[in-house]
C-alpha cells in the first residue's frame, strides 16, 4: 500500500513561505534611519530600496510565466527560500565589505526580492494543487500568514531594538534569516503536486485573449492598490492626523491594519463553507470604499484612524479571494495565470501609493487628498465584482467544456 502523503507539511511550508515574504518586505524599512546614520546614505538613495525591491519582484512575476513550469515548482520554491535567506544574511555583511555600502544593501535587496517574487507566484498554486477541501478557505487562511508575519516583524524588531539597541540590527537580521533557512528543508521534503498536468494548461496567448481573465486582472490591480495604499501610508497618516510619535504611529497604523487584515482572512478561512465568495468580496469592497472615505473626509482624528484600521478588515479577502475566483473560472490557467495575477497585484501596489504621495504633495502635503483620490480603486473593485456576479450565472451553464468559465 502506497504511503499517504503528508500535505499538512506542504501547508506549513507555504505558511512559512508567506512569513518569509513578510520579513523580506517589512524588515529593511525599519532600518532606513539606521542605514542613514551608520553608512551616511542619503534618504533620497534609501528611497530606492523599496523601489528596487518591488521592481525586482515585478520582473520575477513576469519571468515566472515562462520558466516556472519548465524548471518545476519544487526547484523554484526551494530557490525562493535560499535566495531570501542569503539576501538577508548578506545585508548584514556586504555593506561593511564593499567600498560603497549602499551597493551592498541593493545587492542584498535584489536577492531576497527575487526570493519574494518566487514565493508570491508559487505558494498559492502549490496550495491550490493540494487535494484539500474548501480551497477558498485554505487560500484565505494561507494569505493571513503574510499579515501575521508583517506584525511579527514590526513588533519583534521593535522589542529587539528596545532591549538590545538598534546598533545590533545585524544580529536580528541573522535571526530573521533563520526562517527561510529552516523552511528550505520543509520544501525539499514536502509533497508538491502540479496544478495542471503537462500539455493541459492554457497557452499564454489563449489566456490573454480570454475576457474573464482580464476582469480578474482588474480585480487584482485594484486589490493590490487598495491594500498597499493604506498599508504604506498608515503610519504617516496616523502621525499627521493624530499627532503621535513615529514609533506609536508605526504600531497604531500598520500593525492595526495588518491585524485586522489577518483577522479578515482567518474568519473567511473558518466560515468559507457557509459563504458565497463573490458576495463576501462585494460586501467588503463596499466597506473598503466607506473606510477610504472615512479616513479621507472625517474631521475627527479617531474616526480617521478607525477608517484606516478597519480598511484592513475590508481588503483582507480581496487578494486571496481574487486568486480563488480566478482558479474557479479558469481551472486550466496554470502557473502563468498565477504569475500574471501576482504581476497585476504588485502593479497596483506600486502605482496607487506613489499616486497618493504625488497628489498629497500637490495638495500641500495633505495626505487626506491623496487617500480620497485612491478611493477610485475600491470603487472599481465594486463595479468589477458586480459585473462578475452578473456574468457568472450566464456562463456557468454554457461553458463547462471551456478552459475558462
Amino acid at each position: 500500500m502506497a504511503e499517504q502523503k503528508n500535505y499538512k507539511k506542504t501547508l506549513i511550508a507555504c505558511y512559512l513561505g508567506f512569513v518569509t515574504q513578510a520579513i523580506s518586505a517589512n524588515f529593511a524599512p525599519l532600518l532606513f534611519l539606521t542605514f542613514r546614520d551608520t553608512y551616511g546614505i542619503t534618504l533620497e538613495k534609501i528611497a530606492m530600496i523599496p523601489l528596487v525591491f518591488y521592481l525586482t519582484q515585478l520582473l520575477v512575476d513576469l519571468a515566472a510565466t515562462k520558466f516556472a513550469d519548465k524548471i518545476g515548482y519544487r526547484t523554484c520554491v526551494v530557490a525562493s527560500q535560499v535566495l531570501s535567506a542569503v539576501g538577508l544574511v548578506l545585508m548584514a555583511i556586504l555593506p561593511d565589505r564593499l567600498p560603497v555600502p549602499f551597493i551592498g544593501i541593493l545587492i542584498s535587496v535584489v536577492l531576497y526580492a527575487v526570493g519574494s517574487g518566487l514565493i508570491e507566484v508559487l505558494v498559492s498554486p502549490i496550495v491550490e494543487a493540494c487535494p484539500f477541501e474548501n480551497k477558498d478557505g485554505m487560500m484565505s487562511l494561507l494569505h493571513s500568514f503574510y499579515c501575521w508575519g508583517a506584525m511579527g516583524v514590526v513588533l519583534g524588531s521593535t522589542a529587539f531594538f528596545a532591549v538590545f539597541g538598534a546598533e545590533n540590527w545585524k544580529i536580528l537580521t541573522f535571526i530573521w534569516a533563520l526562517v527561510p533557512l529552516y523552511n528550505t528543508f520543509n520544501f525539499i521534503s514536502c509533497p508538491i503536486e502540479r496544478l495542471v498536468e503537462d500539455g493541459e494548461s492554457m497557452s499564454i496567448g489563449k489566456l490573454l485573449k480570454t475576457p474573464i481573465f482580464w476582469l480578474m486582472i482588474i480585480l487584482m490591480v485594484c486589490s493590490g492598490a487598495s491594500e498597499a495604499t493604506m498599508a504604506q501610508w498608515a503610519s504617516a497618516f496616523t502621525e499627521s492626523a493624530i499627532g503621535v510619535s513615529k514609533t506609536v504611529g508605526d504600531l497604531a497604523g500598520p500593525c492595526l491594519f495588518a491585524m485586522f487584515m489577518g483577522i479578515s482572512r482567518m474568519l473567511y478561512g473558518r466560515f468559507s463553507k457557509m459563504l458565497d465568495l463573490t458576495k463576501v468580496m462585494l460586501t467588503c469592497a463596499v466597506m473598503c470604499v466607506g473606510c477610504y472615505l472615512l479616513a479621507s473626509l472625517s474631521s475627527l482624528p479617531i474616526l480617521g484612524l478607525a477608517g484606516c484600521a478597519l480598511c484592513g478588515l475590508a481588503v483582507g479577502i480581496m487578494w486571496p479571494g481574487s486568486i480563488s475566483i480566478s482558479s474557479e473560472h479558469c481551472p486550466k490557467g496554470g502557473t502563468a495565470m498565477f504569475a500574471f495575477l501576482a504581476l497585476a497585484g504588485d502593479s497596483g501596489a506600486m502605482i496607487s501609493p506613489a499616486m497618493v504621495g504625488s497628489l498629497s504633495e500637490m495638495a500641500g502635503g495633505n495626505l487626506k487628498t491623496g487617500l480620497l483620490a485612491a478611493t477610485v480603486f475600491p470603487v472599481i473593485l465594486v463595479i468589477s465584482l458586480l459585473i462578475l456576479k452578473k456574468s457568472a450565472g450566464k456562463t456557468t451553464n454554457t461553458a463547462h467544456s471551456s478552459d475558462c468559465l
